[in-house]
Parts: C-alpha cells; structure tokens; sequence
C-alpha cells in the first residue's frame, strides 16, 4: 500500500488567540480525521503537533539556521478530510527505493 506524508501548515497565530473551546473543536477535528482514514480504509502510522516555526532549525547546504526562513513560500494543497482551521495541507507520496 502507498504511503503519504501529510503536511498541516497552519498559522500560529490562530493559536496563540484561540479559546479552550476552539482547542477542543480541534482536537475533535483530529479524532473526526484518524476516525475516516479507517473508515476509509486507510491507517494512520503516526500523528504528532510540532512546536511552534521559532524553535526550527533550518539546514540548507551546509548553512544551519533557527527558526523559520521569511522567504519560504507556504505550499498549500488540498486533502479532504485534513482539518487544518487556520490554513491548509500539504499531501507527498512517501518515496520507496528498490531493496538491493
């Protein structure tokens, strides 16, 4: 079976002002998501939240940064049943290289 990454690119901010109710309408969300992809007849291999874009550290080449790069462009894409409530997702077939 094929396997994908999904990308949940949010903006923090949306977070940062949001009430106990709207953390709970997200987590419901969540559960609503790992709920379909089984009805679905998918499987979710793992979940996790990442902390916030300042704690990143960003390697290209041999240059390391932190935090997030300002000129990096969100790539939105679209995926159904993703909840995403303050922004969009991102859907990458996971690359399989022959064994050998």
């Amino acid at each position: 079976m094929a396997e994908y990454l999904i990308l949940i690119y949010e903006d923090e901010n949306g977070y940062a002002t949001a009430s106990p109710n709207v953390f709970q309408e997200v987590m419901d969300a969540h559960n609503r998501f790992a709920q379909q992809v089984g009805e679905k007849g998918g499987k979710l291999v793992a979940g996790n939240a990442l902390q916030p874009t300042s704690t990143a550290t960003t390697i290209r080449g041999d240059v390391v940064t932190d935090g997030p790069f300002t000129e990096t462009k969100e790539a939105l894409g679209g995926y159904k049943l993703t909840p995403a409530r303050f922004g969009g997702v991102e859907v990458r077939p996971i690359m399989v290289f022959p064994e050998g």
